[in-house]
């Protein structure tokens, strides 16, 4: 059935407490949506954010980022008064996000949330607390760890902690019983107001499209808890590290520095952390998007310590035994597959074997730097794809237009019969409706008609990306309506 949606992430959120929230924010952005006839509302993943605030790069792949945690519904429930958080200063415009200030501000309102939670915990707090151990305790007890090395990284640790001696473990969990308590409280905190949020999307016909990367960061609580599934040598020191050839858009290639799979590992138990991480994510989500898909086949591997990803070589990945053995246990998921990036024969049999839609990105099709134009025209679509504008690493319509070359531009401009008087960013949104591509979604920025102020992610530079939030007062009720009259018209209600 042909329908449309629209990506937005949850820090991007207009709201009053620097960064975007699961409360009133989430459902205002889900009202919205159903006004507007949309029925999918993609997020980039919601856990915890490390360091460069990506949330590509997290301390989990499991918790959830308290950060979304709604302060408001906090207070309605009597953890927080109104004056602990009401009047702090985030240190940030109403479009942008301070990580830096988040970081020191927002964990000791959190901490006065919890001591109040403490003295009556709800009833499903244990229960919570017993069917997620086996990431749950891991997890709280390394961010309590990372707290008393401040911050420091768990490679970093006295060596007895970095390896997880369990005397060592033993020890800590006493002393640091508190902290790992609030880190679990935390956690408890977010998947309730996320259980709501999604309860109220769903009740409005929408479904949500979360978002599966591929890797984990180096400095995180999955490596810290299993090295034996990663690519490490004998002091835990990856080998090599993941990342993207050089090509049009960068002549260094991508360093993205997250350590690599032991595929032969985990093949032989069936790659059990795969079924186990996926399904997860398809009990948390409705719909699941794996990033970097093209990895599975072959991906690229880069020396650890290099500067950039030039010396970088192609290794062979697991190929369709992994979905396959995934399948097995877990069953027929609802899987998109982001297959972009250098694109090979195997890499379209992988992706027709999985039998999982794959993706395309409009912009591409019309930039020369890329050099994979002809198959992200929008004539070369099929049924079963999912079509996109651009993704949260590309620039906005807008954006890309004043940066991109002029023949490219020209081209796309007598392509698509775009025109400034309507914007740029109308035309290709109407063709990308227009097209026969099963669902079709849009950058917020997109339908917003915002520039490269509002991009979310410049990929390989840091310091500047995933700050970009909606101004209050965004998605108005004449918005709502003009899309719901262009999916009418495109038949995508």
């Amino acid at each position: 059935m042909r329908s449309s949606g629209i990506l937005m992430h949850l820090s991007s959120l207009p709201s009053p407490h620097g960064i975007g929230s699961m409360g009133e924010p989430a459902r205002r952005f889900a009202d919205f949506l159903q006004q507007a006839g949309q029925t999918c509302w993609q997020l980039l993943p919601v856990c915890p954010t490390s360091y460069g605030d990506s949330p590509y790069q997290s301390f989990s792949t499991y918790a959830g980022n308290p950060y979304f945690i709604d302060l408001d519904e906090l207070e309605r429930q009597g953890y927080l008064r109104r004056e602990e958080y009401e009047n702090i200063d985030w240190e940030c415009g109403p479009d942008r996000i301070n990580y830096g200030v988040l970081y020191e501000k927002r964990y000791p309102v959190l901490e006065k949330a919890a001591e109040r939670f403490r003295e009556n915990p709800p009833g499903d707090y244990e229960t919570f607390c017993r069917e997620n151990a086996r990431w749950l305790d891991d997890y709280a007890c390394f961010m309590a760890l990372k707290d008393a090395h401040s911050g420091a990284p768990w490679f970093d640790w006295e060596s007895a902690l970095r390896n997880r001696e369990e005397q060592a473990l033993e020890e800590a969990c006493a002393r640091y019983a508190e902290q790992i308590e609030f880190w679990k409280i935390c956690q408890y905190l977010f998947f309730e107001q996320w259980k709501a949020l999604r309860s109220y999307v769903n009740e409005r016909g929408i479904r949500i499209i979360g978002d599966l990367p591929i890797y984990v960061s180096l400095d995180s609580v999955d490596v810290w808890a299993h090295p034996e599934l990663f690519q490490l040598d004998e002091n835990k020191v990856p080998r090599e590290v993941s990342g993207c050839p050089p090509d049009g858009f960068s002549a260094d290639g991508q360093l993205w520095g997250n350590p690599l799979f032991d595929w032969e590992y985990m093949a032989g138990d069936g790659y059990s952390w795969w079924a186990d991480r996926i399904g997860y994510l398809c009990r948390v989500y409705d719909v699941v998007r794996i990033d970097h898909f093209r990895g599975f086949d072959s991906y690229y591997a880069i020396p650890y310590g290099r500067k950039d990803a030039r010396e970088g070589r192609w290794r062979e990945g697991p190929g369709i035994e992994l979905f396959r053995a995934v399948e097995e246990k877990i069953g027929r998921q609802p899987i998109i597959a982001e297959d972009l990036g250098y694109l090979t024969d195997s890499v379209r049999k992988l992706l027709a074997d999985s039998g999982f839609p794959g993706m395309k990105v409009m912009e591409f099709a019309f930039d020369s730097r890329d050099g994979s134009g002809s198959e992200y025209l929008p004539h070369n679509f099929i049924r079963h794809c999912v079509a996109y504008t651009g993704t949260h690493d590309n620039d906005t319509i807008l954006g890309w237009a004043a940066s991109v070359g002029q023949e490219d531009l020209r081209r796309a401009a007598e392509y698509l019969r775009l025109s400034r008087e309507e914007g740029y960013h109308w035309g290709m949104m109407r063709a990308l409706w227009g097209s026969v591509a099963d669902l079709a979604i849009v950058q917020a920025q997109d339908l917003l008609g915002l520039g490269s102020e509002a991009r979310m992610n410049t990929p390989s530079t840091v310091g500047s990306n995933w700050q970009w939030r909606a101004l209050p007062g965004s998605f108005t009720e004449e918005l709502a309506a003009k899309l719901r009259h262009e999916m009418e018209l495109y038949e995508r209600l």
